[in-house]
């Protein structure tokens, strides 16, 4: 959510940042908050004005009385007063619920540095690390391989929970469990708390941490309760700071969290496939930065790097591929994909994602730093450390041998006994 001062000091500004966005039919909401704010305004002076009447009333009351005179015209007007302040109240915090409503419509204000584009192909590569193996035998696929060392049970998945769903056994179900201790280990020892959330949330945490459109496609429900099943632990995580001031000594928080996360994943595309890309379910480390507004850019570099550096560790090309302003959250003010190569496939796909959001989600939670008496919004960031399954399709794919073994990165041997392979099973 911006700040309506935006709106009212500098309108164009919002306006050309929602026609960066390819988004021409939220101009008029523009226009529309404008003209409710004018009629806020109105109503809040009447109502101010009527509280100093009271005043005055009250004080000429006590004054009357002093001097043992009558007071009936006063004392009328007293009691008239209160209705009429609450009528006008009325109207103004229904104002103030419809502006709060539009304006979670319009969509951040971007970074300069956001380059304009209408979708996902427009984005930009702007980094690589490491390159991609040459194989010297016909690789195979991510579901293949796991299914060769017996390592994933899709078919009774699908009959116990549907499409979407998976089994993970034997060397494989490790092999997921010692990626995200070691990505837990790694966020700890660069300066990171770890975190283990609550896995649900109710429907105010949801609507301060998402966008309507993402609240529709992503999380489930739960029936008859005020809670949702958390999409991510990004929601759960700002969601602790909500309606809190934080004295701005302690900033920035450096979080990492684990969870399991699920996702309707509406309109995925190979969703009645076998694979282990796009999935209702499925584990992550988390990174988590609250911070001063002047360090967030800083921090989103930082975040950046920490996941470069990681999957150089796990001995994976990658790359950053950043958000064009068309495939840009509307929370975020500035986002990028690490991508991993995938072999099989011959490019790199979407395995992390890092966003600013700015002060977004911190208005919408009401989040803010005390800086010696000065209250400001917070700035809040959020990168995938590890995703699993899905960074398993990318150890699968470049460390496979020819034998149908996968080599284990030595980063992650010291978490599954010590074994350097992952042997084929006939």
């Amino acid at each position: 959510m911006i700040d309506i001062n935006l709106i009212r000091e500098n309108p164009t500004l919002v306006k050309n940042n929602i026609k960066k966005k390819f988004q021409d039919e939220k101009l008029v909401i523009v226009d529309e908050i404008k003209e409710l704010d004018e009629k806020w305004k109105k109503l809040k002076f009447d109502e101010d004005q009527l509280r100093a009447e009271r005043n005055k009333v009250s004080k000429a009351i006590s004054e009357l009385k002093k001097s043992g005179k009558t007071a009936k015209k006063e004392l009328d007007r007293a009691k008239k007063i209160p209705d009429e302040i609450e009528k006008i109240e009325v109207k103004r915090k229904k104002i103030e619920e419809d502006i709060e409503y539009l304006l979670m419509q319009i969509p951040n204000i971007m970074h300069e540095s956001v380059p304009k584009g209408k979708n996902s192909d427009e984005n930009v590569e702007i980094r690589r690390i490491g390159s991609p193996k040459i194989f010297s035998f016909p690789v195979k696929n991510s579901a293949e391989i796991a299914e060769k060392i017996n390592g994933v049970d899709f078919d009774s998945a699908r009959e116990v929970s549907g499409n979407g769903f998976y089994y993970l056994e034997g060397d494989l179900a490790l092999l997921h469990s010692a990626i995200l201790s070691f990505a837990r280990d790694y966020m700890v020892k660069n300066g990171f708390t770890y975190v283990i959330p609550p896995f649900m949330i109710r429907e105010k945490i949801v609507g301060g941490v998402m966008s309507f459109e993402e609240k529709d496609n992503m999380m489930y429900k739960i029936n008859n309760e005020d809670l949702y099943l958390i999409g991510t632990s990004e929601h759960s995580m700002i969601g602790r700071f909500i309606e809190k001031i934080i004295s701005g000594k302690k900033l920035p928080f450096l979080l990492t969290s684990y969870s399991p996360c699920f996702r309707k994943e509406i309109g995925a595309h190979g969703m009645n496939e076998k694979g282990l890309y796009r999935l209702h379910q499925f584990e992550k480390q988390e990174m988590i930065v609250i911070c001063e507004p002047e360090d967030s850019y800083k921090w989103y570099d930082k975040m950046i790097q920490l996941s470069l550096d990681i999957f150089k560790e796990l001995e994976i090309p990658v790359r950053v591929f950043e958000s064009c302003s068309g495939d840009l959250g509307d929370l975020k003010s500035k986002g990028a994909d690490i991508e991993a190569w995938s072999p099989i496939q011959k490019k790199y796909y979407e395995i992390g994602s890092c966003s600013n959001l700015t002060d977004a989600q911190a208005r919408r939670l009401n989040i803010r730093v005390d800086n010696k008496g000065k209250l400001y919004f917070a700035h809040t960031l959020n990168n995938t450390v590890v995703a699993s399954p899905r960074i398993l399709i990318a150890l699968l794919e470049n460390h496979q041998n020819k034998d149908g073994s996968i080599n284990i990165p030595k980063v992650l041997q010291s978490y599954m006994q010590n074994k350097k392979k992952i042997e084929f099973k006939n």
